[in-house]
């Protein structure tokens, strides 16, 4: 199961469970779309593929939330 991490590692901008525009890679290296096009789709931590991550919603988020812990360290 995704951690569904809660914020982009580059700038810090929210990335809720429940709604698109998050971009992880194998890792789960969580990063917002802006800066998942600024880095190329390139992880800059492991160099894999940046991909859409998928969103978690209804009884699925409720039973399983997403991470609280932020790994933005600006």
């Amino acid at each position: 199961m995704l951690e569904m991490r809660p914020d982009c590692e580059r700038c810090g901008a929210d990335l809720p469970a429940d709604e698109g525009g998050a971009f992880i890679c194998s890792f789960e290296c969580t990063f917002c779309a802006a800066c998942a096009d600024a880095l190329d789709e390139r992880c800059p931590n492991c160099g894999g593929e940046l991909l859409d991550r998928p969103a978690r919603v209804g009884m699925a988020l409720a039973n399983n939330p997403g991470s609280t812990e932020h790994r933005f360290k600006g």
